[in-house]
């Protein structure tokens, strides 16, 4: 999911990712990677909060785990976000009020074991488009 996901974003793109620990955030955003091209295995940027990566698209990988809400608003995240990249936000819920209304999201919810339930909220046209391409390749 999160490959085809990638392979059809666009410069500009925001993805949100919200769940709890072991819901598998970092497990889509590697998806979205390699999708955009990026080779290899993004490590979680839990420790380092952004990762820069190149490949078709450049795409930041933002990681607000670590940051109360206070930081995140501290930390200058609206700088990436309004690039001509796509960024990848894990821990979403911590920065709700800096993210511009135009985005997906996408809230992750353990299952099971080997499963999870994935929800997603396309927020503005662009998003809706993104989608129906995306249920269209399924």
């Amino acid at each position: 999911m999160g490959r085809k996901l990638g392979e059809r974003s666009s410069p500009g793109d925001i993805i949100l990712l919200s769940g709890g620990l072991g819901a598998g955030k970092t497990c889509l955003a590697q998806g979205i990677l390699w999708g955009v091209g990026v080779g290899g295995f993004a490590p979680s940027p839990s420790f380092v909060i952004i990762r820069e990566y190149r490949g078709r698209l450049p795409l930041y990988h933002i990681d607000l785990y670590r940051l109360s809400v206070e930081e995140v608003e501290d930390i200058g995240i609206e700088d990436y976000l309004s690039q001509d990249a796509v960024c990848v936000v894990e821990w979403a819920e911590r920065g709700e009020a800096i993210f511009p209304s135009h985005n997906l999201l996408i809230s992750m919810r353990i299952v099971s074991e080997t499963s999870r339930l994935l929800e997603f909220k396309p927020r503005g046209p662009h998003y809706l488009r993104l989608m129906q391409d995306l249920w269209s390749s399924l």
